[in-house]
């Protein structure tokens, strides 16, 4: 049976779809047959190139293609970095649909569930809200351990901490991408009595100087940044999974990209 782009798509949309939703087609016509499937979570060149080799003509990415939230082709539309990436989706013959608000909205939000199952933390579940998640994790661990499991779990080479790493952790909370500002992170603390809270990434001299000063106080509280891509990375691998069981006839590849970061 013939599955085109518009089918995929039909299923990654949310019956509410807000007009404003930055999920969009940016590059293909939806009557075009789908031959197969890379999901990843840029649309990096590295990304785009990994797709052609696995063969995809449709390319699922949870961020922008170019270098900001809410899509406008004219913005940096003269940059030669701009113009070779248009070129060489069009070279490709690919298509490109960003999946980014259905992927949040789904209860549980589909890039937090897919942290929270890559760390094997699912029974440690207490509740899922719609920018958050709360564990309540078992036993004597402390933030170091915790950092160093995220580190080994999730193939990362390093991650950020604020606050005592020698505090006993039973209350987590979980926020990925940009959930990290004060304005959001800031109040779970008191409010969900928070020993721990991991991010994604939001302003520097927001959340984790609020941690440092309750240290400073001695109100043991503590930050684990892990970046905004480690974040939901694991989110996107759940999502290749959940479109390959909605479409098992066709391939799906997660597309593996080198770390964004070098740390010198």
């Amino acid at each position: 049976m013939k599955i085109t782009i518009g089918d995929i798509i039909a299923v990654m949309t949310m019956p509410d779809r807000d007009p404003r939703s930055s999920d969009i087609l940016i590059a293909g016509e939806p009557d075009s047959t789908v031959r197969a499937i890379a999901v990843s979570f840029s649309a990096s060149i590295e990304a785009i190139e990994k797709a052609i080799e696995a063969g995809a003509n449709l390319l699922v990415t949870h961020e922008g293609i170019y270098y900001n939230h809410h899509h406008d082709p004219r913005r940096y539309e003269d940059d030669p970095v701009v113009q070779a990436k248009r070129e060489l989706i069009a070279r490709a013959g690919m298509s490109v649909y960003r999946n980014h608000d259905h992927w949040h909205r789904l209860e549980p939000d589909g890039i937090m569930l897919g942290l929270v199952r890559s760390m094997g933390w699912e029974a440690s579940v207490v509740r899922h809200d719609s920018t958050a998640s709360f564990l309540a994790l078992p036993g004597d661990v402390t933030v170091d351990e915790i950092a160093r499991l995220m580190k080994r779990r999730l193939g990362l080479s390093s991650v950020r901490v604020v606050g005592d790493v020698s505090r006993l952790c039973n209350r987590v909370g979980i926020a990925v991408g940009y959930r990290g500002g004060g304005d959001h992170a800031i109040p779970l603390f008191e409010r969900e009595k928070l020993d721990l809270l991991i991010v994604g990434e939001g302003p520097e001299w927001e959340t984790p100087e609020y941690v440092k000063d309750a240290a400073r106080l001695g109100r043991s509280r503590a930050l684990i940044v892990l970046g905004h891509r480690e974040s939901e990375v694991p989110g996107m691998r759940l999502l290749a999974e959940w479109l390959s069981a909605k479409f098992p006839g066709v391939p799906i590849h997660y597309i593996e990209e080198e770390p964004l970061f070098r740390y010198i």
